[in-house]
This record gives C-alpha cells, sequence and structure tokens, in this order.
C-alpha cells in the first residue's frame, strides 16, 4: 500500500479545465454539463482563474505545463475574452512550455470566423469539433443542434481561420444507423481531410434520456456485432487515407497524435480544474466539486482563506498529503492509489495504445518485472488471442505486449484481467 505522502519532482504536467456549460444537453450525455446557467459563466471564469493561482502556489514555479485542454460542456460558448485570461492565468501560475499544445473543444454551430480567430490569437492551437454525424436524421435523433452541413461549414472555417490541428469526433454503433449510413458519415469526415479523428461507439449511460427511450423501447437498442462491423471499416478506411491508428478510438496523421490524451492513456500526471474536474497528481485520484455554484462558492473560500498565502516548495521537490491537496481545491472525491492500483491502471491504460506497454518502461517505473506481475495473465490472454508480444528491435526478446486486432474488439474482456480482487 502507498503511504498518505507523496513526493514529487517538479516536471511536465498535462491540465484540463472543465467548462460545464451547454446551451442544450445531448439525450445520450451524462457528463457534468449544464443547460441554462450560462449567467454563472463569469463567476465561474473568476473561480478557475483563482484555482489556477492557488495551483501555481501550491506545486511551486518549475512546474511546467505541456498540454492544456479545454473541455466540457462547450467551451466554444466562452467569449474569446475568458479564454484569453484563462490560457494567460495558465501562464503565468505554472511555466507554459513553448510548442504547448492548446486544445478546445467545440460545437460546430458556436464557430464563427471571428471566434477562430480570436481562439488562435489568444493561444489556442488544436481544435476539436463535436460533429459525431454526417447524417441530419441521426443528428435529430441525438438531439444535438447543428446539421451535417454546419458541421462542415464549421471544419471549413476553422482551416481558413488558420487552425493546422482539427479533430473530428464521431459516433457509430447509433440506433437505426446502418453501415453504409457510418460508411457516408466517414467518407464525408475524410472528404474533409482532418487530421485527427476520435471514433466512439456510442454507450448507453444509465439515466440518461436515450437510455431511458431504449429502456422503454421508444428507440431500438444498437445492434453490437454491426457496431463490431463499423469499427472494422474505420480501421481499414484510414488505413487507407494514411492515418496512423495509435489508440483503439484514435486516428491521427503522423505528428498530430493528442498530446493530451496519451497522457491519460500512459497514466502519467494531470491536474483537473473545474466543476467535476478529475486529476491524477502525487499518488493521488481526485476530483472538484461537480456543482458549479458550489465550486465556485469554495474556490472563492479557499483563496480568500489560509491557502492564499501557500507557496510551493523553492527546490522543486514538493510532498503531496491529503491535507495538502484539500487546502488547494475544492476537492468532492479523494483516493489514495497504490503500487498494486497504479500497475494495473499503467497496463490498462497502456493496451489501449497502438503500442502497447514496454516490458523496459514497466520495469523501470516501477522497479519489477512485468512478466512477475502480470506473466500469466498475459500468457492466457496470448493465448485466447486477444494480445500479441513483439519483439525489440533487433532481439528476440519480448519488447513489448499489445493487444491483437482482435482484442481491440474485446478490449474490456483484456482490461478486466489486470485487476485483482483487492483491487
Amino acid at each position: 500500500m502507498s503511504t498518505s505522502v507523496h513526493a514529487v519532482h517538479q516536471g511536465y504536467l498535462s491540465l484540463y479545465l472543465h467548462i460545464p456549460f451547454c446551451r442544450t444537453k445531448c439525450n445520450y450525455c451524462d457528463f457534468n454539463t449544464y443547460a441554462g446557467i450560462e449567467s454563472l459563466i463569469p463567476a465561474y471564469v473568476d473561480a478557475l482563474v483563482r484555482g489556477m493561482e492557488m495551483w501555481g502556489r501550491a506545486v511551486g514555479p518549475k512546474s511546467r505545463v505541456d498540454t492544456v485542454f479545454l473541455g466540457g460542456g462547450t467551451p466554444s460558448l466562452l467569449p474569446v475574452e475568458d479564454t484569453d485570461r484563462i490560457l494567460q492565468t495558465c501562464a503565468t501560475a505554472f511555466e507554459l512550455s513553448p510548442g504547448a499544445e492548446v486544445t478546445l473543444e467545440s460545437n460546430p454551430g458556436d464557430l464563427t470566423h471571428r471566434l477562430l480567430e480570436g481562439l488562435l490569437a489568444v493561444g489556442v492551437n488544436r481544435l476539436s469539433i463535436g460533429v459525431q454525424s454526417f447524417n441530419n436524421a441521426h443528428l435529430v435523433a441525438l438531439t444535438r443542434r447543428h446539421s451535417a452541413a454546419e458541421a462542415a461549414q464549421a471544419f471549413r472555417m476553422a482551416r481558413d481561420a488558420g487552425f493546422d490541428s482539427i479533430n473530428l469526433d464521431l459516433m457509430y454503433g447509433l440506433p437505426r444507423q446502418s453501415l453504409s449510413d457510418w460508411v457516408e458519415t466517414l467518407d464525408e469526415a475524410l472528404g474533409l481531410s482532418p487530421r485527427h479523428l476520435s471514433l466512439y461507439a456510442l454507450t448507453l449511460e444509465e439515466g440518461t434520456p436515450l437510455w431511458k427511450d431504449v429502456d422503454t423501447g421508444a428507440v431500438p437498442e444498437s445492434d453490437s456485432d454491426l457496431a463490431a462491423d463499423m469499427y472494422l471499416h474505420a480501421e481499414e478506411a484510414l488505413g487507407r487515407a494514411g492515418f496512423v491508428h495509435y489508440e483503439i478510438s484514435n486516428w491521427a496523421k503522423p505528428g498530430y497524435e493528442c498530446r493530451h490524451n496519451l497522457t491519460y492513456w500512459r497514466n502519467g500526471s494531470y491536474l483537473g480544474l473545474g466543476a467535476g474536474a478529475h486529476s491524477y497528481y502525487g499518488g493521488y485520484r481526485f476530483s472538484d466539486e461537480r456543482n458549479p455554484r458550489r465550486y465556485i462558492e469554495r474556490v472563492t473560500g479557499l483563496y480568500e482563506g489560509r491557502n492564499n498565502g501557500q507557496r510551493g516548495p523553492a527546490d522543486g521537490r514538493m510532498v503531496v498529503t491529503a491535507e495538502m491537496l484539500r487546502r488547494t481545491a475544492p476537492i468532492d472525491h479523494l483516493e489514495a492509489i497504490d503500487e498494486g492500483l497504479e500497475m494495473a491502471e499503467t497496463m490498462m491504460m497502456g493496451l489501449r495504445l497502438m503500442e502497447g506497454v514496454s516490458y523496459e518502461g514497466f520495469d523501470g517505473r516501477f522497479g519489477r518485472s512485468l512478466d512477475s506481475m502480470y506473466g500469466a495473465e498475459v500468457e492466457e490472454l496470448v493465448g485466447l488471442g486477444l494480445l500479441e508480444r513483439c519483439p525489440s528491435t533487433g532481439s528476440g526478446r519480448a519488447g513489448l505486449i499489445r493487444l491483437t486486432p482482435r482484442g481491440r474488439l474485446l478490449g474490456n474482456e483484456v482490461f478486466g484481467r489486470f485487476l485483482s480482487d483487492e483491487v
């Protein structure tokens, strides 16, 4: 078990900033987002800025932020001036590395030439557009507030404004979606020549309006075998188009992989700020207060209280404790991550990547060999055709393990094998 104290050498951080506002909430969404509370935006931005200032004081001046991700919700609802203020605070509270990746999630209907040019001017250099489908009937079924034509136009405007790194989010396995529907959506996306595509199978989250419609029979349940066929078609089509399949659900042109999400998949450290945002830092996983109004109140209380004088370590080494974290952020949930869970999560997240999990990297991180910890599980999964061992370049020894094509379709079956009963 890990202790309650964890020493951290200051280094690269990824920063996630949650913007919980939406004009309307989609029927499949169970994220911590809210419609109809846009009047809170000014106070919320104040709180987000104060939160960054407190974290900057806590972790010290040598913490370099390499990626920033404004997610939601709908960050494209923010006025450019608010986005500018957020990014300026990030650059002063931390050390924003040269060439940092700064991503902003957006809804196609929000994007205008003026907004896009403004976002580029204030430092956003990667745009993620939530298209979901280029089929208008499916967009209506998902209660999206844009049309297929508006989505295509939003992409073209972003490219014309000067954005080079643009991701399109698409969904497959939708109710009443045929394979030909999916092929047409994918062809439409490829015709725009994006640098990155994120393709997600629809997951019915209990309690959402769409889940209720399926549960009552008002909407038919998706066909999992058909969804698998859609995934296999995407692998083939995107490979022909020159995309690198670098994570189970993500494809990129070479050099355009999402560096921020790679932090998650490599089980690295990141700080999440905002209502319900999650962090993994200093041997702890924790999340902020979920309710936006309460988040504002709690950040204000921390900022005006004793934490305001807190300063990070001058020598670049800090000790993380639960008490220190609670003095710095409006934490709702806090969990100490012991070594067993960290190893399991490193396997589960790393196997999502096409590069797999390196034997050398695992040994170097934990001081234990991967085979000594998971040899039996790996052997079983290789026998089932779900994992494969790949030799190191120029040697006969296994350099890494990774999912097979079949394993990518049955990822959850694989990941669960690395969780012990205790974990």
